[in-house]
């Protein structure tokens, strides 16, 4: 967020004559591309990782995590867009705070056999975690018409929250 902000900071300077007019547009566009292309990726597994019954570990651009299967709290699907389509990750937050991107067949497969033995535990009694719709699809827990919905929203989404803060950062810019 605070990259997001950094234009409206950059504007407030402008207005007091400490930076350049344009500034607000270049810290908009610069910060846009930096939260919908860098920010995504700090958290998606890399090889090398390992895997044990109760844990998933591997290497991300911010270093090394370790996920723990026994303890997931939420597992939610992020959809990011490039030039070949579409591109589905799992995000899977534990009850330490450790978030970790899931993208290879192999921690897909970890991930589904954790849901569905939390799935089982909640019989119990035992608090189940969130795991959205599109997740449980991605990972085949759920019957659907597949990812197509979410994709478009998650598309149309991006799309106008995208635009609307170009047509922002214009409007700052005195465009």
């Amino acid at each position: 967020m605070t990259v997001l902000l950094l234009p409206f900071a950059g504007h407030g300077l402008a207005r007091a004559g400490v930076l350049p007019e344009g500034t607000p547009i270049v810290l908009g566009l610069l910060g846009l591309i930096v939260v919908c292309v860098l920010c995504p990726e700090l958290i998606v597994e890399r090889a090398p990782f390992q895997h044990t019954s109760s844990h998933l570990r591997a290497r991300t651009l911010t270093g090394e995590r370790s996920l723990d299967l026994n303890r997931i709290v939420t597992v939610r699907l992020l959809t990011t867009f490039t030039t070949g389509g579409a591109r589905h990750t799992l995000e899977v937050r534990d009850a330490h705070g450790v978030r970790l991107g899931i993208t290879t067949k192999r921690s897909t497969a970890k991930l589904r056999r954790a849901v569905e033995k939390a799935d089982a535990n909640a019989a119990r009694g035992v608090p189940a975690p969130r795991v959205s719709r599109a997740a449980r699809t991605r990972l085949g827990l759920a019957r659907g018409r597949g990812l197509v919905g979410h994709t478009v929203r998650a598309f149309l989404l991006l799309t106008c929250a995208a635009s609307l803060y170009v047509v922002v950062l214009l409007r700052l810019g005195g465009q």
